[in-house]
This record gives structure tokens, C-alpha cells and sequence, in this order.
């Protein structure tokens, strides 16, 4: 969305922002209000959608959404005019009717959240946008969707839990790798006790970002800027969110604590002295954040994850995706899979297990979705099962909770590492209601 705000604007931004983190309480939430776990939405025949920030991102969600026949885009808005009217011109060429726009300044979303005409505000912006214009939306009486991650610090986490139990508007991430093909497979492998009883996972966000860092357009403008003000796991939801899904995270099993250290920063000064010329401004950088970040996370009942995070070095793209017990275990990229009985002691293909484990919404529209693509189709079963939710009057798979605890560990993880790896707290976002509340992703 703001690719032509000045990076001075972004800079003091992000500071405010930080400095927010070191108010809150990592350990209790000021204002306890009624769960918002298991709420489920007023059903709607037409779900109305309005969209802030139409760059890559939110482009991609536009087609994806756009895609489904009981969904209406009333509103778009970014800063950048062009965009705006590029997208509302694809979406009349689509056979839509044209959305309204908001272009005129960094706050033209709040016109947007004041609609009538809006059910849920899609949020593909910034991350140092997410919250505000989340809490915004919701204020406004209108259900929120944010992109990934959906907060940076644990003061945002508590004030989107606190302003969705208030308002009683749902607040869920847009976390996409929760509906992939192999992710809902594994879920059901799990849920049918496959691995046995689950004690280990492993996930990751490890992708090469170097030339979408240095970038002049889209998230080059404010995405590297992350990494010279912070140093810790940064991007944590992409692979965390199934891993909770598996474990039960929030709905039986509670992340407890993290510890969390980083490596020397060194891939991204690299690249620059490679590719810019020696009196590009960015030569005089300075990046905190280490290439690689691991971080152990440890739950309630004793389970152990490995999180791992690394956009700076030269690599194949891998999000780990494991996840253990005492049957077995399961390994992605490239998908692997061995139950305790199997011959010899070598991992097997997952093509056998298809056909009873498929997940029913990939049985559904897994062809459309692969046909629309996004991330190999699961953009758009993402989006079409949030819509479900919405139509059928049921609740959310990935809630506020849910939003609140898989980002937390990118400021947990600062946090840690700047303490010499010392364990964190995460809070309860629950307040306790973990224990009780019911599983997500019902099949």
C-alpha cells in the first residue's frame, strides 16, 4: 500500500511501534473480556469485502477472493492511486461491479472501515500498518482479515485481542500455508493418530528475499528496514501456524516458553557490495537482524518446536514442515513420511496416503485453486473456506488467539536474543481458556 510514502515516514513509524513493545505485560492482558473463541459470524449470503493495500499482495487476494460467486469487493484502497483504479478496472473486465476508492493519503482507509457496505476488511498492507487498521476496522464494526504477521510487538497482540473481545468482530490472520495441499493432509494424519502421541515439530520461513529487499517498488521500500531495526525471528506464522494446528496450540496446548539466538548478519551486505553500485545509500546500511534465527519453542504439555528463519542467504525456499510423535513422523520439502512398522528404516512417499487423507476442501476446490494458483492453490482454499465460515455462520479455523500467539514469537525472539538467549514467556492470550476451547479446522 505505500509505496510512495517517504522511508522517513515508514522509519518513525516503526519506532513508535517499538517502543510500544516494551509497554506491554508478557505475562496477564489489562482488560479481560469474553472469549471470542468458538463465536460464531452472522451468516450472510454475499460476504462484502473491502481491501487495503492492492499491491503483489492484495492483488493476488482480489483474484482469489474475487473468484468466489457469493463474495462482493465494495472498497479498495492504497495510497497509490493507479493501483486502486488498475484493480477496479480488472475486477470490472471480470464482470464485477466496480468497488469504490480510497487513495487520498495514509489514513483513506478509515473511510474504507466506515462503510456500510463492508462485512470484512482484508488487510495486505505494511506490517506496521496491520494492527491499526485492523483495531480500526473492527471499531467500525466490521470483521478483519490480516496478512502475515499480524502484529510486531506484544502490546499489538493484546490490542487485538482486547479490541476483538470488545467489539465482538473476529480479527484472524491470513495465514495461507495453514490450507496447503500436503498441511491439511498431515492435519488428518495427525487427528486420526497416525504419529501417535505428538512430541516434536519443526517449521520454517526459509526463502531467499535479496532481491525483493533491495528493490526500488513493493516491499523493498519497507520490508528491509525490518531487518536494520530488529534481529530475531521476523517472520515466524508461515510455518508455525500449521505446526499449532497439528499440536492443538490454543485448543488443548499452549505455547510456554522460547529461547531464540541468531547468527552474524552477513548475507545481505553481501549481496549489496555484489549488486549496487558503492555510492548507493543503502551501502551504508546497517543490519541487525542475523541471517539465520532459530528459535526453540516450548508448549504446556512439553512439546518441542524448532523455528527457523532465514531471507539472507542463497537457498532453495523451505518451511520444514515436520512433525513427530510416537508412530512416526512426516517431513516436507521434499514431502517424506515414515510409520513405525514401515519396511526397512528408509522414509516413504506421501502419494500413498492421498486417497484416504485428502482433505475434504482440496477434494472441493483443489482443482480451481490449482487453475487460480497462489502458492500452488492455497491462497484461494484459504479464501474460500474463510467465506464458507462467513456464509454458513460458523466460526473461524485461525481466530484472534490464534493471530496473537504465532506472532508473537518475532518479538519474544528479540527479545531473547538480545537477553543472551534467555528463556521468554509467551502470554496467555486465552487467558486460560486453552484448556477448553474446541479444535479448529473441523473435517
Amino acid at each position: 500500500m505505500n509505496e510512495n510514502s517517504s522511508r522517513r515516514d515508514l522509519l518513525k513509524l516503526a519506532s513508535l511501534t517499538t517502543l510500544g513493545a516494551g509497554l506491554a505485560d508478557a505475562a496477564d492482558s489489562p482488560r479481560p473480556g469474553r472469549s471470542m473463541s468458538g463465536v460464531p459470524f452472522e451468516a450472510k449470503e454475499t460476504v462484502r469485502l473491502g481491501v487495503i493495500g492492492v499491491g503483489g499482495r492484495g492483488n493476488s487476494l482480489i483474484d482469489n477472493f474475487g473468484a468466489i460467486p457469493q463474495v462482493r469487493i465494495t472498497a479498495l484502497c492504497d495510497i497509490v492511486k493507479e493501483k486502486t483504479a488498475a484493480a477496479q478496472a480488472k475486477l470490472e473486465k471480470a464482470g464485477k461491479q466496480p468497488p469504490a476508492l480510497y487513495s487520498s493519503g495514509d489514513h483513506a482507509y478509515e473511510q474504507l472501515v466506515a462503510r456500510d457496505d463492508v462485512d470484512l476488511v482484508v488487510i495486505a498492507t505494511p506490517w506496521i500498518w496491520h494492527v491499526r487498521m485492523a483495531v480500526a476496522a473492527m471499531k467500525a464494526g466490521k470483521h478483519a482479515a490480516v496478512e502475515v504477521p499480524a502484529a510486531r510487538t506484544l502490546e499489538e497482540c493484546w490490542e487485538m485481542v482486547n479490541t476483538s473481545e470488545k467489539t465482538r468482530r473476529h480479527c484472524m490472520q491470513l495465514e495461507n500455508c495453514c490450507y496447503g495441499e500436503n498441511e491439511l493432509m498431515v492435519l488428518l494424519m495427525v487427528r486420526a493418530g497416525l504419529f501417535g502421541d505428538l512430541t516434536h515439530g519443526a517449521c520454517a520461513y526459509d526463502h531467499d528475499l535479496r532481491g525483493i529487499l533491495f528493490s526500488k517498488s513493493g516491499e523493498g521500500l519497507w520490508r528491509r528496514d525490518e531487518n536494520i531495526r530488529r534481529n530475531g525471528n521476523l517472520y515466524p506464522t508461515h510455518g508455525l501456524g500449521p505446526v499449532a494446528h497439528y499440536m492443538d496450540v490454543n485448543r488443548g496446548d499452549r505455547f510456554d516458553y522460547t529461547v531464540s539466538m541468531s547468527s552474524p548478519s552477513l548475507s545481505l551486505q553481501a549481496y549489496r557490495k555484489d549488486k549496487l553500485p558503492p555510492d548507493d545509500p543503502r551501502q551504508q546500511e546497517v543490519y541487525r537482524n542475523g541471517d539465520m534465527n532459530i528459535s526453540l519453542i516450548r508448549t504446556v504439555k512439553g512439546r518441542l518446536i524448532e523455528l527457523q528463519h532465514d531471507v539472507a542467504t542463497p537457498q532453495p525456499y523451505d518451511r520444514i514442515n515436520l512433525i513427530a510423535g510416537t508412530k512416526g513422523i512426516f517431513r516436507d520439502y521434499p514431502p517424506r513420511i515414515y510409520v513405525d512398522g514401515g519396511r526397512g528404516d528408509a522414509f516413504g512417499p506421501l502419494d500413498p496416503y492421498k486417497q484416504k487423507f485428502t482433505h475434504p476442501y482440496w477434494k472441493q476446490v483443489g482443482d480451481l485453486a490449482k487453475e487460480l494458483g497462489g502458492h500452488g492453490g492455497m491462497d484461494f482454499v484459504m479464501a474460500y473456506r474463510l467465506i464458507e465460515c462467513m456464509r454458513q455462520g460458523t466460526a473461524p479455523d485461525i481466530d484472534v488467539y490464534d493471530a496473537a500467539a504465532w506472532s508473537a514469537p518475532g518479538p519474544l525472539s528479540e527479545q531473547s536474543v538480545a537477553k543472551g538467549s534467555m528463556p521468554m514467556k509467551f502470554p496467555d492470550f486465552t487467558r486460560g481458556r486453552w484448556e477448553k476451547a474446541a479444535q479448529s479446522m473441523p473435517v
